[in-house]
């Protein structure tokens, strides 16, 4: 019977096996009564710099009946929520093949699990291979000419492909453990298995993603890129065929794996009626300091132990009335990079590799924005977005060189560049003052978070600190309504899944909700 000893105060330096015989002994478990023993997670506690340690958890099988007793009587020890892949298979024939649209962590993962239970599904990705993906991405940051279909939001993996490749995520679900088993697999290290905050890199992401594509051809599915979804003929409230660029692939089932930015999709299922809410999200800045100044504000004189990982953080502001200003996906040891997927609109993302040894670190500072922002249609929040990117193009004066400015000149209301920093951004950077460019809610949370940032870390205090516009991808600003079955209201056979559609927020949630969307599919229809 496999348990969990939690709350395991340990020394930076302790070993292994120190840190499981001390888990043990506090259980009052005998090595004899364990089958197998391992660290399970283990956290980084630097809340106080005079007592910076980690904190595990340790895994131990047991031998029955011990495990029942040692239950009982620690709280500190629990049975592991195991969540075990045990499809339902329908004997129900369809015509049509299972399309999936989209090749992120939701349709990866929809497409992986189908695959591998007799299904061959037909995967549409509007962009690139990742190989080809990759110099049609360097090929936009060092000349600036953008392929609207291949790029850091479209392409193999999705837009996760250019990030950290973090696998935090917020949702509670026994399937996160299996993502993560599923990419060690196929390729990822086995830290992330027992890192609280799990990371693979933009560098080791690409060759995983790659693999399961393999994986996936393997078994008999598709993969088709560059093909992407334009329209859906319908018959009976049925997708009955995925037309895609030029093609017509008859459909058994569809299911939308869209990516946050995947705006014309989002305009197409309008025009279907099918229906589309639109949601909150959140637009910002990027904003830069040294790596060595974040783990000196976390770790101070310790910020040099070779123990201890990149610095990271997460803060966090929300005003009596509801609107919160936050750090997202931080980047250790990383860069800002040009994300653009619209011709004339600039967009900035963070991204890192595995090692993150980069000279600065970055972060979004993201303020929420909902209907009282940009109006209750539907696809308002795409055009307040959209207007805030062209807005940032034409500031930084065109060829997606982004408006930056520094800390003291945001606070001070005098942009400048002037900073010792070393600004990452590839396509450049030009000086603005961003009230030019964001509403007056969005700027005064921009500020205020700053002041009360800097009241918690250090290096939000240095006015050197670089700030470069626009974050506006945070994630989708609308989602297609389903049903407890998981398919679009009023279609069948139609299936939204994923971050795009409006059911995840980063690659684990995207990869659980791919799960349970081929869960669904295989219990109505047959391979």
């Amino acid at each position: 019977m496999p348990v969990i000893i939690t709350q395991i105060k340990g020394r930076l330096s302790e070993p292994e096996d120190s840190v499981i015989s001390h888990a043990l002994k506090m259980a009052g478990i005998f090595k004899s009564d364990t089958v197998k023993t391992a660290i399970y997670k283990t956290s980084l506690d630097a809340r106080k710099q005079n007592d910076i340690h980690f904190v595990h958890s340790v895994y131990a099988e047991l031998k029955e009946p011990e495990s029942e007793r040692i239950i009982g009587e620690k709280k500190f020890c629990k049975y592991i929520e195991k969540r075990e892949i045990t499809p339902q298979i329908s004997g129900k024939k369809e015509n049509g093949r299972v399309v999936i649209a989209g090749f992120g962590p939701a349709g990866m993962f929809c497409g992986l699990l189908l695959a591998e239970n007799g299904y061959r599904p037909v995967i549409l990705e509007r962009g690139e291979s990742i190989d080809k993906r990759v110099s049609s991405v360097n090929r936009f940051w060092t000349t600036g000419k953008l392929d609207l279909e291949s790029n850091v939001q479209f392409g193999e993996g999705g837009a996760g492909t250019f990030s950290d490749g973090k696998l935090t995520t917020r949702i509670n679900d026994p399937l996160c453990r299996y993502v993560l088993e599923r990419f060690v697999q196929f390729g990822a290290p086995h830290e992330i298995l027992t890192k609280a905050k799990p990371h693979i890199g933009t560098d080791k992401l690409r060759d995983i993603v790659k693999a399961i594509r393999m994986r996936i051809e393997e078994l008999g599915g598709e993969v088709r890129f560059s093909t992407r979804l334009d329209d859906i003929e319908m018959k009976n409230h049925r997708a009955v065929c995925a037309r895609a660029s030029g093609q017509c692939v008859d459909t058994a089932v569809l299911v939308l794996a869209l990516g946050h930015s995947a705006r014309d999709t989002f305009e197409m299922l309008c025009r279907k009626n099918m229906l589309l809410q639109s949601k909150p999200f959140s637009v910002g800045v990027r904003i830069e300091h040294r790596q060595d100044d974040v783990d000196y504000s976390l770790y101070g004189k310790h910020k040099d132990n070779p123990m201890l990982p990149a610095g990271e953080y997460q803060l966090s502001h929300r005003n009596p009335d509801g609107r919160a200003v936050y750090t997202f996906c931080m980047c250790p040891g990383g860069s800002v990079v040009p994300a653009a997927s619209e011709a004339g609109g600039v967009v900035t993302n963070g991204m890192s590799e595995f090692a993150r040894c980069g000279e600065n670190a970055n972060a979004a500072i993201a303020v929420s924005v909902s209907e009282r922002d940009y109006g209750s249609g539907i696809l308002d929040g795409v055009e307040f977005a959209r207007k805030i990117e062209r807005l940032a193009y034409g500031c930084g004066g065109g060829e997606y060189i982004a408006p930056a400015c520094t800390v003291g000149g945001f606070l001070d209301g005098s942009p400048s560049v002037k900073t010792s920093l070393n600004p990452t951004y590839e396509r450049g950077i030009a000086p603005c003052e961003f009230r030019n460019i964001f509403p007056t809610a969005v700027t005064g949370m921009l500020e205020t978070g700053l002041r009360r940032f800097a009241g918690k870390m250090k290096c939000f205090n240095s006015r050197d600190g670089l700030m470069t516009a626009p974050e506006t991808r945070t994630s989708s600003p609308v989602r297609i309504m389903r049903s407890d079955n998981m398919t679009a209201l009023s279609y069948e056979n139609i299936y939204p899944c994923g971050e795009g559609a409006g059911y995840a927020g980063g690659i684990m949630s995207a990869a659980v909700d791919g799960i349970k969307t081929a869960l669904e599919i295989m219990k109505n229809i047959a391979p």
